[in-house]
């Protein structure tokens, strides 16, 4: 049986001007066929035809950076990222307290380097508002929370640990440790309600498929093997972020877990909202500190050697300067001594990537090295009054996130939130790529949407070369959208600072995005479909 969608706009660079597409049944569905209405129902007279009524249909989204368990607490839990102040962070943590007499309080996303008065919430604090109550705070980034004295007075050894403070915050190894045991106080009941919550919140905004930077440091192996074992029908790619030195380690440490890799979130550094992230000079807000180092360049190059060796997908968080070189420097050794073509058939990917410079980039695109990249940290963060030129000073910040420096190089690119850090929806992800802070450095949308569809599909190993795309013999994983304005406001745009490498006029047959002006109204999710099964809508 084939399924007919007509009465719409289908985004597609095999047909631009498609108003219909065909779906195959069967145990997976795939596009046999893109084209107009009327040939659509004679080449066709027995399909199910199912009316799009003015909806438009894209390919299906992957976020190439979540946390399920932890998108899912704030999603049905304490969300502290509209806090506006100490004092509000502290009203939100209250009233949930009051809502929830018992257990663990578990907040995320305080962000005091947006507040007028940038001093965040102590442990004196927490213990005045709530006793004896375990309490974990995360701050935006998850680099560092606030807890108060009940959860703190459970963990071994952690005033010994880098990054305790009595008072203030705890950062880098006390976190982790803090972190770990905020987790261990979480029911499994509380859990599963978390993951479904964030799952559902994926399917609901359009995404088929999201890659899980699992690991030791930041949900455990249980929230991992407790994930991979959900039933849901968003896709769930793992990426296990622990350190390997041999490759038969890398091998045995990928079966036991079933991950994809040995990627994602293992930390070479922290983040610069923390001032974690590594730093080849001083914060700009705290002289003589440059940051929290976490793996060395010997431990970097023995992880990548042996991932290649085995070859199995690398990577590495890597935010800062210091951080970055590291890397790149370790990756050359590993080219000289594997070959080029050994390292790219791997697939090694670097989470965020946010100071690179021209001939680092000129390195990874070399090596095809996949940047798995966050657009919405720069419209956070950027600008010449956002928390990246207070950290860094403007020249410094300027040069962040540089999108179109990336891509010009030959690096892949693939787009994900970093959730609950940033938002889910995919579209603020494309939106924020084509509106970066920094001339120069923004995306056209049509790259930005590839990089949200086809490039997270290649970054989590998928290289058929139709994944994320509508054309005869793509899997049929896609999302229908309600657009603002209808189809007529449907456009083809570049960068207002670049120069098109494409034509917008309408007769160029590029396919045509919906406007994503930072005042435009963004689509909404009408239905998503995996693989022709429908999961949400």
């Amino acid at each position: 049986m084939t399924t007919l969608l007509l009465g719409g706009r289908v985004y597609s660079a095999a047909m631009p001007d498609a108003t219909a597409v065909a779906i195959s049944d069967g145990p997976y569905g795939v596009v046999s066929w893109l084209g107009a209405d009327d040939v659509g129902r004679r080449q066709f007279p027995d399909a199910r035809v199912v009316d799009l009524d003015g909806g438009f249909v894209t390919p299906a989204f992957v976020d190439a950076h979540v946390h399920v368990t932890a998108t899912g607490l704030a999603a049905v839990g304490l969300d502290l990222r509209a806090a506006t102040s100490r004092d509000d962070v502290l009203r939100l943590v209250g009233d949930y307290a009051r809502r929830q007499p018992d257990g663990l309080v578990w907040g995320h996303g305080w962000d005091e380097s947006r507040w007028p008065d940038p001093t965040p919430p102590t442990t004196a604090d927490l213990d005045g508002l709530l006793g004896n109550r375990p309490a974990y705070l995360a701050r935006v980034d998850v680099h560092s929370a606030a807890a108060s004295t009940a959860l703190r007075a459970g963990v071994p050894g952690l005033t010994a640990a880098t990054g305790h403070h009595d008072q203030l915050p705890v950062t880098a190894d006390a976190h982790h440790l803090v972190r770990a045991a905020a987790r261990a106080a979480l029911t499994t009941a509380q859990r599963r309600e978390a993951r479904v919550a964030a799952l559902d919140l994926a399917a609901r905004s359009g995404i088929a498929a999201v890659h899980e930077c699992a690991g030791p440091d930041i949900g455990g192996v249980d929230d991992w093997r407790e994930l991979r074992a959900l039933p849901h029908g968003v896709e769930v790619l793992g990426y296990w972020g622990e350190a390997v030195a041999s490759a038969a380690t890398a091998r045995e440490l990928t079966d036991d877990l079933g991950v994809h890799g040995l990627a994602g979130d293992l930390f070479v550094d922290g983040a610069l909202g923390s001032r974690t992230a590594w730093l080849a000079g001083e914060y700009a807000d705290a002289p003589g500190c440059v940051g929290n180092a976490y793996l060395d360049g010997d431990a970097v190059e023995a992880h990548l050697d042996a991932c290649t060796e085995a070859r199995i997908t690398a990577g590495f968080h890597v935010i800062g300067d210091a951080a970055v070189t590291a890397v790149v420097d370790a990756l050359a050794r590993v080219v000289e001594r594997h070959g080029a073509p050994a390292v790219a058939r791997c697939g090694h990917r670097l989470e965020h990537l946010e100071m690179v410079s021209e001939a680092q980039a000129a390195l990874l695109g070399s090596w095809g090295v996949i940047a798995s990249v966050q657009p919405n940290f720069d419209a956070l963060w950027g600008g010449s009054d956002g928390m990246y030129a207070r950290r860094l000073g403007p020249q410094r910040a300027g040069r962040l996130n540089p999108l179109a420096l990336l891509a010009s190089q030959g690096v892949p690119l693939a787009f994900g939130s970093d959730t609950p850090v940033t938002g889910m929806n995919p579209w603020e992800s494309v939106r924020a790529a084509t509106t970066h802070h920094t001339p120069g450095s923004a995306l056209s949308a049509r790259a930005a949407f590839a990089a949200a569809t086809r490039g997270a599909w290649r970054a989590g190993g998928v290289r058929d070369g139709v994944a994320g795309t509508l054309a005869p013999g793509a899997p049929a994983s896609y999302a229908v959208w309600d657009v603002p304005g209808g189809l007529g406001a449907l456009e083809v745009a570049a960068p207002a600072d670049t120069v098109a490498r494409w034509s917008t006029d309408p007769r160029s047959r590029i396919p045509a995005l919906p406007r994503l002006a930072p005042d435009a109204p963004l689509p909404v999710c009408r239905q998503t479909v995996h693989r022709g099964v429908t999961i949400h809508g």
